[in-house]
């Protein structure tokens, strides 16, 4: 039997590709104070590896959404596998600031090239009813990179060292490589090819029509406001916050984070079958893990630190939620557009969250810098600096809101009316006293 004809196996393979993905994005955010001392680097210095990673990753992403429509997914896996693999095995080697920038900008372009990928071939091999699901599932599985990044690599960090480390991931991506040419197709034999603009001079065209499309929007601003502040505490932020700003010990901070992917496995699939079920709730779901982020955030920075072990822990399980959350996102730019533009529409869409990333984690190295003195890293710089999510946070919910208005009001056209939620509540509350006289 050809094993590329099994679904769950191609399936493995490309999780397994974007596991390593996000050991490979999130590698420096773990050893972030160790950075620092190689490269001299002020927090202001350090943050601009993130942000650089992340611009190119945010940037990259229309551009690879469009090549996904046109070449498919199995080209850019390996593309991106390829070029990780580069800019980690430099970084290894890396002794001086610009061999070191180079390196991340190489992880943040082959980053960009894997998620979206692997979403097409997802949606190839898997009947629609199970794509909701099936796309938790692998954002939330490829999550545990961030466990390796967090535990075998700074093991091997402060063992055989940096260079060791760095080699290290740079040879799992060499793997996932090899896995992925082996085992991966674009889409089941037999099956059609989803038509795509048909010239390169219609790129512009598509790009317009798919960002028209208000559910393209609505995944967009779902996107931003449930992924960036997970995104910053996990890439950079978080490890010298918990030890610098809350005192606790690196050994702490490390098992923190992997509380943070394991309670994102357990609340995907939970988020995912709603997203199944409830199709037409989807932004409400969206709007809570928001409303949720930004309250246990203002809990957290209401306390004078350091603060209780049980809030942190709080914390971190509810930033959880923001990788499944905005995955939701995802489900919009898939149900909102025809196949041959859905490459373009997950482009789009993910753009949303890193964009706001970037313009965090630059935002709070900046006032790490100006309000923490020379070192920067001090209980009360950290307290101001988190502030500058509540922006991003009006931001998105006023998008959120607005699209979902025109989403609907292009649904009614369509003869799809989405009745009030207080409506339907009332509607069941009814139904459940007609049952309970009965």
């Amino acid at each position: 039997m050809d094993v590329r004809r099994n679904p769950w196996l191609v399936w493995s393979v490309g999780v397994f590709a974007y596991l390593v993905a996000v050991l490979q994005r999130s590698s420096f955010g773990v050893v972030g104070l160790d950075a620092t001392e190689r490269f001299h680097a002020t927090p202001a210095v350090l943050s601009t590896f993130v942000v650089l990673q992340l611009l190119v990753y945010a940037s990259l992403q229309v551009p690879v959404g469009l090549l996904l429509d046109r070449f498919g997914a199995r080209h850019l896996i390996v593309a991106g596998g390829l070029i990780m693999a580069v800019g980690q095995l430099l970084l290894a080697l890396a002794t001086a600031l610009p061999a070191a920038f180079l390196a991340r900008a190489l992880v943040g372009a082959g980053d960009a090239l894997t998620f979206i990928s692997v979403l097409r071939v997802l949606s190839a091999w898997f009947p629609p009813r199970r794509v909701p699901l099936m796309t938790q599932l692998t954002g939330l599985i490829g999550q545990l990179g961030q466990v390796l990044s967090a535990i075998p690599l700074v093991a091997l960090l402060h063992g055989p060292g940096w260079t060791s480390a760095f080699a290290s991931a740079a040879g799992a991506g060499v793997l996932a490589l090899v896995l992925v040419l082996v085992v991966i197709k674009n889409r089941p034999p037999g099956s059609p090819a989803p038509v795509g603009p048909p010239e390169a001079t219609r790129m512009w065209h598509s790009l317009r029509a798919v960002w028209l499309t208000p559910g393209t929007r609505l995944g967009f601003w779902s996107h931003m406001g449930t992924q960036f502040s997970g995104t910053v505490f996990a890439l950079l932020w978080g490890v010298p916050f918990l030890v610098a700003g809350q005192g606790l010990r690196p050994s702490e901070a490390s098992v923190l984070l992997t509380v943070l992917v394991l309670a994102g496995i357990v609340a995907g699939p939970v988020i995912g079958e709603f997203t199944a079920r409830h199709p037409l709730r989807r932004s409400w779901l969206v709007l809570t893990v928001i409303g949720i982020t930004a309250s246990v955030w203002t809990a957290v920075l209401a306390v004078p630190p350091p603060a209780p072990r049980w809030l942190l822990v709080l914390l971190v399980i509810v930033l959880a939620l923001g990788g499944p959350g905005s995955i939701v996102g995802f489900d919009y730019a898939r149900t909102f557009n025809p196949g041959g533009r859905q490459g373009t529409a997950v482009g789009i869409v993910n753009v949303g969250g890193f964009s706001a990333s970037v313009a965090v984690v630059l935002a709070i190295g900046v006032l790490l810098g100006a309000v923490g003195g020379p070192n920067g890293y001090t209980p009360e710089a950290f307290r101001l600096a988190w502030c500058v999510q509540y922006l991003v946070w009006g931001i998105a919910v006023v998008g959120v809101l607005r699209s979902r208005q025109l989403a609907r009001r292009r649904m009614a056209e369509d003869g799809v009316v989405v009745p009030p939620l207080r409506m339907v509540l009332a509607q069941r509350r009814a139904e459940r006293d007609s049952t309970a006289i009965r």
